[in-house]
């Protein structure tokens, strides 16, 4: 079993993009290569903010799912480590 994480980087437009990774700085020098994901393409270089492990694939999947359905402040929250779960009621900002 591979060990995944779900990893938020801060974009040089200081938007924030989460992924999953099993390797999180090769993923992270992929996106600064403009190899990684279409949104980091024209927004780099990022800079890693967050990682955390998360174990099987379908589990960091569904993490990385929650995070991106938080709203701005619980986001840069958890990155500064004041904010340690997710929760399904957590809402966006619009």
């Amino acid at each position: 079993m591979s060990d995944w994480h779900v990893y938020i980087v801060r974009c040089a437009d200081r938007t924030l993009y989460t992924g999953v990774a099993t390797d999180v700085a090769a993923r992270v020098a992929k996106h600064n290569a403009g190899a990684g994901a279409k949104y980091t393409r024209g927004r780099r270089p990022v800079t890693l903010v967050y990682s955390e492990p998360v174990g099987a694939r379908g589990m960091a999947l569904q993490r990385e799912l929650a995070i991106k359905r938080l709203s701005r402040q619980t986001k840069l929250q958890l990155i500064a480590g004041r904010r340690r779960s997710v929760r399904s009621d957590d809402t966006r900002e619009s």
